[in-house]
């Protein structure tokens, strides 16, 4: 069984040539590295400005995937500072201060890399999930769509996945169930998009096929509290006591500090 343990709207982003990835935000962990950041860039001869900057970006970026955000702040500074006008640098930055909730200065270099390669589709899948986590989701959409109409993206299931997930957002089911499902064309089986799928039934009143959707999702990945807790909303709506008590014990022992768990506490069901 494939583990896949995601929390909420985790972020679907590109990163310079890293695409797809989740990163894992808050853990502070190490990884098999350069002793230093100069030896990592010195070792991609020629030295030019360019090529260093995209070595430091790309290093950036691998902290970035493990967590390690002030390291990899450190890297993209120094990108950014050796060639200004080197758009991932930017882009690649942007994602990691939102993650530190410097959502000010993440949206600067977001700009900054539009105005810099205003095409280019992993900027604008990034600056799009950027803003549907600050609660623009309709200011989003237009992003996402310059990503996935771009005929050069070469993850496009990406950005259907976060449009998918911010039209949820702002109740356009329809349209998120368009981009959910173009996503799975791309990305079969994806568990985001299954499980986003779900609550599209959910949100609709239909709730034997959110439940049977959620289902088939458990036969893929080890749920997380968000699928715990969608689930047992559903068998409460179903009327399947049984079930919802069975969910209620293992969002509880799982993950006791969860905020689905706690919702749970508090009789927020909806």
């Amino acid at each position: 069984m494939t583990k896949a343990i995601f929390k909420g709207f985790a972020c679907f982003c590109a990163v310079t040539l890293l695409s797809g990835f989740v990163p894992l935000a808050g853990a502070q962990q190490s990884r098999p590295a350069p002793e230093s950041s100069e030896e990592f860039a010195g070792a991609l001869v020629p030295k030019d400005p360019r090529t260093r900057a995209k070595a430091h970006t790309d290093l950036g970026a691998l902290y970035f995937q493990d967590g390690n955000l002030i390291v990899a702040l450190e890297e993209l500074t120094l990108a950014a500072a050796i060639d200004p006008d080197y758009a991932p640098a930017f882009s690649t930055r942007g994602l990691v201060l939102y993650y530190v909730k410097e959502f000010d200065s993440a949206e600067k270099d977001f700009l900054r890399a539009l105005s810099l390669d205003e095409r280019n589709p992993e900027i604008n899948n990034n600056y799009g999930w950027f803003l549907c986590q600050t609660d623009r989701a309709k200011e989003s959409i237009e992003n996402f769509e310059r990503a996935y109409k771009n005929p050069m993206y070469q993850t496009p299931g990406s950005a259907y996945l976060n449009a998918g997930a911010c039209h949820i957002k702002i109740n356009e089911l329809d349209l998120a169930e368009e981009a959910l499902r173009k996503t799975l064309r791309l990305i079969p089986e994806n568990p985001q998009a299954l499980y986003y799928l779900g609550e599209v039934y959910y949100r609709r009143g239909n709730y034997d096929a959110a439940r049977k959707q959620l289902m088939g999702l458990l036969n893929l990945i080890e749920p997380g509290p968000e699928i715990l807790w969608l689930l047992l909303r559903v068998e409460r709506r179903l009327g399947n006591r049984a079930d919802e008590q069975s969910l209620t014990t293992q969002l509880r022992r799982k993950f006791p500090d969860s905020t689905e768990y706690q919702e749970l506490l508090k009789g927020n069901y909806e």
